[in-house]
């Protein structure tokens, strides 16, 4: 379970900024939070912002944490690491990135953070809260590495840590158990990518292929009333004939070479066949997911496998752009799988970027769970909730109207748009 991910100098980000997804006292929909013995928790956050404020910047750093995490051991010590700062600040290019998480693991609180540059890790820590006192693991700073008692699977292993790696992977390759547990707690905080969607399609595949997840899906898809009956998926091999006309000869000649003898998977739809009189009869057609199916339907799809996999595991989901190609009420029964105790006993999370306001109507959001990205003058980019946002000196009411307000610019976090009326279209009656 996510608690806290902060960030400081990274792309738009400057000073510290943390999204945090701790529930406060405030009374609105208590079903959208969860309780354990370190306090209570939202299963999701919305971020809005205009273009170019910082949401995706915020979304990439997670998913650079993650990666810098699992790519950290395999790289030789002479690799550069992904170094991305602020670079609108002249004094700015020698300081470090910092990224940190505070989360849980069977009721034991973690904080586990790192700065870095070009080449090397030039902090690391971790700390672990039982009960209330926060004790440290390991301290790292620039070379030096200090291992507490209470993280005895460290010892030893500081020698064996390169400049440019971090420690923490360096104590999970050599079978430390708590190491193990914090990098499959990593590799269920996942990433997405709510435009690019198809690469997450094998997943759905996955997810269809089993009995038990493919009554959720399909029961899924039929909710939203996509328009199809069922959902199969088709397996046959490679066939060279089968190809789209028209293709470059090189890149035909290069697929077959790579796809010669491979088994390839497709997703089809059926569909209900009617008759003259508009009744439907007992036969179907069958359409190509990928070919015949709206863009928003193939979000779905692509989308589902992660989502529900999510959900069975209790891990963090986290999607930019997720309202993309979909209607406000498909985005809305996404966000209610999550907010459901019924579809998410095991109190998954989902984090997202957005520009669909219908949701801060029709999505039954606390407060805090809204954050909106904003960039000042100097490019700076901010974070806030808008539970903590002052509104001409007052708090935000439970009972305002979210989406109006927002597109008024009352809670900042829009862009500005000058007057169109003054624009020269000179070119138009040219």
């Amino acid at each position: 379970m996510l608690i806290q991910f902060t960030i400081r100098n990274y792309r738009s980000f400057l000073p510290s900024k943390t999204l945090s997804l701790e529930a406060t006292s405030i009374s609105e929909f208590k079903e959208n939070v969860f309780k354990t013995d370190k306090g209570k928790f939202n299963k999701c956050v919305a971020i809005y912002g205009a273009n170019a404020s910082g949401k995706s910047n915020l979304i990439q750093a997670m998913g650079l944490m993650r990666s810098i995490i699992f790519e950290s051991f395999e790289q030789s010590s002479t690799s550069s690491l992904n170094f991305d700062p602020f670079l609108l600040k002249n004094s700015n290019f020698k300081e470090p990135t910092l990224f940190e998480v505070v989360f849980l693991i069977e009721e034991i609180q973690y904080r586990y953070g790192f700065e870095f540059d070009k080449k090397s890790i030039r902090g690391e820590w971790l700390f672990m809260t039982e009960k209330r006192t926060e004790k440290p693991l390991f301290i790292r700073e620039n070379d030096g590495i200090e291992v507490f008692k209470i993280f005895k699977e460290g010892n030893s292993l500081e020698e064996k840590t390169r400049t440019n790696a971090l420690f923490l992977t360096v104590v999970d390759q050599f079978n430390g158990r708590v190491s193990q547990k914090i990098l499959k707690w990593f590799n269920n905080f996942n990433i997405i990518d709510g435009i690019r969607h198809t690469g997450y399609r094998s997943i759905t595949f996955k997810m269809l292929e089993d009995k038990e997840t493919r009554q959720s899906l399909t029961e899924y898809y039929q909710q939203l009333d996509l328009g199809f009956d069922s959902i199969e998926i088709k397996k046959e091999l490679f066939d060279a004939e089968k190809m789209i006309q028209g293709l470059p000869e090189d890149l035909i000649k290069q697929l077959v070479t790579d796809l010669e003898g491979e088994t390839l998977i497709n997703l089809t739809t059926k569909h209900r066949i009617f008759n003259d009189n508009h009744q439907f009869t007992n036969d179907f057609q069958e359409f190509n997911v990928r070919s015949q199916e709206s863009s928003g339907t193939n979000k779905i799809i692509d989308l589902s496998g992660p989502i529900f996999d999510t959900l069975k595991d209790g891990g963090i989901l986290v999607i930019d752009e997720l309202d993309a190609k979909l209607h406000p009420l498909l985005t809305v029964s996404i966000l209610r799988l999550f907010q459901s105790e019924t579809t998410n006993p095991k109190n998954a999370q989902l984090i997202f970027t957005t520009h669909n306001t219908n949701i801060l109507s029709l999505g039954r959001l606390r407060r805090d769970q809204i954050y909106f990205t904003e960039k000042d003058k100097l490019g700076i980019s901010d974070l806030y909730s808008l539970v903590e946002y002052n509104m001409n000196g007052k708090r935000v009411r439970k009972d305002n109207s979210f989406e109006k307000d927002y597109i008024n610019g009352k809670y900042g976090a829009i862009p500005f748009i000058g007057d169109l009326n003054k624009l020269d279209l000179e070119w138009q009656e040219k």
